[in-house]
């Protein structure tokens, strides 16, 4: 006997009235939102492209910038930061020189350490007591923080009198221009070598991009650390709550360990929160200001600089407004760039080949 076909469902036909009552949704759901969308055209995305108009003039900062009076230059001041010898441009590559350590710095201990403290809260007793202890760092003023370890890194501060302890005598931390690779190699006695000395890249020698993080850019990183890792924390945590715990299970009656069960069965199920954990851990790293203009203005020798500290610097305080709006969206343009590398890079590669072998199917 063959089995009679299956019949499809008949599409529910699409009424006036429910056409209608679709409208009348969209209309009321997009006046509930027409507030936000109001502010964020009138205070962020106005003042985005008024900042650009800025960036491709050059206005003196006499009158309005959109009057025909101000000469309009096109792409001159973002040719100056790349091309033209100056302090400027000197300035805001070696504010690139920086932030390129910070980043490979901060992101990466951040993202472990807050990792780590999500694993620990999520299987210990008194999670409350530990989330309230691990994420008070984040709620507290960075400005009172800041001020607190500018006392913790001083010369005779609590960090120098914990390394006496151990025969370790403290550097001056806000003081010591030298990168820590410039020191490493000064310690054992090198010298650097002539080709990176004598040749460079955008004004800087190879020997200077070379250089690693100064003294002080090292105790903000620290800060930063401590300061930002609790609010990753809550979201690894939140994702961590997530998982199914007969996944977990399952990958235990296979016989893994607690290192093999971390690798192969929790890291992968937290790839969308490590890729948003990462993407605002760049984005706040490229874009700090608060801490340095709080704990050392850049100095000692410019070690210290951000772009963003950079740029505030040369529009506001040296009164350059068209070069300080270049540099900013310079910086707009790095973090897009690094974030779309970041994205490639944290892709899920099987469900990637999953899509091209059924694209190419399609196409047979």
């Amino acid at each position: 006997m063959v089995a009679p076909a299956l019949s499809r469902p008949a599409a529910v036909p699409t009424t006036p009235h429910r056409s209608g009552r679709r409208r009348r949704d969209s209309a009321a759901g997009l006046l509930f939102v027409s507030p936000a969308i109001l502010m964020l055209v009138l205070f962020m995305l106005v003042p985005i492209l008024m900042a650009f108009w800025v960036s491709l003039t050059r206005w003196t900062g006499q009158g309005r910038p959109f009057t025909g009076g101000v000469p309009f230059a096109g792409g001159a001041n973002y040719a100056d930061l790349f091309a033209r010898n100056g302090l400027e441009r000197q300035d805001f590559m070696t504010s690139v020189r920086n932030i390129l350590y910070y980043v490979l710095l901060v992101v990466p201990l951040q993202t472990a350490l807050a990792l780590s403290m999500a694993l620990v809260v999520n299987r210990r007793k008194g999670k409350a007591f530990f989330r309230t202890a691990f994420y008070f760092p984040s709620v507290t003023s960075s400005v009172a923080i800041s001020i607190v370890f500018l006392f913790m890194f001083t010369g005779g501060g609590a960090i120098n009198a914990v390394l006496s302890v151990f025969g370790i005598r403290g550097p001056a931390w806000f003081s010591d221009a030298d990168g820590v690779i410039h020191l490493i190699v000064s310690r054992l006695g090198g010298s650097p070598p002539g080709v990176l000395v004598n040749h460079g890249l955008l004004g800087l020698s190879w020997w200077d991009w070379l250089s690693g993080p100064s003294v002080a850019m090292c105790a903000i990183i620290a800060l930063v650390v401590w300061t930002t890792s609790g609010t990753f924390m809550l979201m690894f945590l939140a994702a961590l709550q997530d998982i199914p715990v007969e996944v977990e299970e399952a990958g235990l009656l296979d016989g893994t360990n607690r290192w093999q069960q971390l690798r192969y069965v929790i890291l992968p199920m937290l790839r969308p929160t490590m890729f948003l954990v990462v993407t605002l851990g760049l984005i706040g790293s490229w874009q700090v200001f608060d801490q340095i203009y709080i704990m050392s203005q850049g100095g000692p020798a410019k070690t210290t600089l951000s772009p963003a500290y950079v740029s505030y610097a040369t529009g506001f305080q040296d009164q350059n407004f068209p070069a300080g709006a270049a540099m900013s969206f310079v910086l707009f343009a790095i973090i897009v760039l690094m974030t779309v590398g970041q994205r490639w890079l944290l892709r899920d590669r099987d469900a990637a080949r999953e899509r091209r072998a059924a694209r190419r199917g399609a196409r047979a």
